[in-house]
């Protein structure tokens, strides 16, 4: 079901409190970690013993009044590294990716959790179309740039290495036609509507892990649907009068909560890997909230697409490197 409706059955029972066993000795990367989703993301992680979180956002003020409120919650907290990364400039991702790999050998669990939402027409550093730069190119070479690590640590014995890709429902309003305009993807498409520029790149984001798990098969890669969720991604949609108001009316009655809504991506970073039993997180899936695989549009199922994006995205991102 393209829209995840699917979150009213057939969810798996998740509490981030009891279900998350211990991540001792796991390296953790969180990309827009200083707020929303990401922030309670990193704040429940925390609490289960993990070597190290680095939380990376694009303004160290911001990031560090996040460290500063989870530390200050979390009796014996991990070390937690801001690092600095704009999505939208490809050098700024790559400068993050190298800042991490000279601190670190290993890395357990990347979470591609920032993203933009219903933004006015635009494009990034590069070029590209916004929000298909920002949710779906930026955090494509930063997965690139971490892979050899990824992988690295994947040969660790008993190691179980995750790359979590927060896309949305939305990924059904992509162009209907296509599904990927590649051939806009370079430009502000200022003649789409800016959800179907939003659907695109949530569209990506499914499409790039799906690839991922197939490229990389001893990694566990899987993009989540967080559910509707009460936070600042609606900010920009606000600001239209009509449609704004009715967000706002819908934001304070019927949206989850932020913590309800960091749990399908908690759920994702532990649950254990399988192909059959409910409550097992297969590599290269879409999952609704909480744990339920769903398929999503027929571009989301459309693997040759996929291929596509991949090899699309690498030639994008050649001449990136550590």
């Amino acid at each position: 079901m393209p829209f995840g409706f699917s979150i009213f059955g057939g969810s798996v029972p998740f509490n981030p409190s009891t279900d998350i066993p211990s991540l001792a000795g796991k390296v953790i990367f969180i990309t827009g970690g200083n707020v929303g989703l990401g922030k309670e993301t990193v704040l429940q992680l925390a609490q289960h013993d993990p070597a190290h979180i680095y939380l990376s956002a694009r303004t160290e003020p911001k990031a560090l009044e996040a460290i500063n409120d989870i530390q200050t919650v979390v009796p014996n907290c991990p070390p937690i590294t801001f690092i600095q990364c704009d999505l939208t400039s490809l050098p700024s991702v790559q400068d993050a990716a190298q800042r991490f790999a000279r601190q670190e050998k290993r890395l357990d669990i990347l979470i591609l959790n920032a993203g933009i939402m219903a933004t006015p027409p635009g494009t990034t550093e590069q070029g590209y179309e916004i929000q298909f730069g920002t949710n779906h190119i930026g955090h494509a070479l930063l997965t690139k740039l971490l892979m050899p690590t990824l992988s690295a640590t994947a040969e660790l014995p008993d190691s179980d290495v995750r790359v979590i890709s927060l896309s949305s429902a939305g990924h059904a309003l992509a162009p209907v036609s296509k599904g990927i305009d590649f051939a806009q993807l370079k430009t502000d498409m200022s003649s789409s509507f800016t959800m179907t520029r939003y659907g695109q790149s949530k569209l990506a984001n499914i499409l790039y892990i799906r690839e991922l798990a197939k490229q990389y098969p001893k990694i566990t890669a899987v993009s989540v649907h967080p559910g509707i969720v009460n936070t600042n991604l609606y900010q920009s949609m606000t600001a239209w009068s009509v449609l704004g108001n009715a967000v706002g009316v819908a934001k304070s009655r019927f949206y989850t909560s932020v913590q309800d809504g960091a749990k399908n991506q908690l759920w994702a970073c532990v649950a254990r890997r399988g192909t059959e039993a409910k409550g097992e997180v297969k590599s290269g899936g879409y999952y609704t909230p909480v744990g339920v695989e769903d398929q999503g549009s027929r571009f989301a199922k459309n693997q040759e697409l996929a291929k596509k994006l991949w090899v699309w995205t690498e030639a994008e991102l050649e001449g990136y490197t550590l």
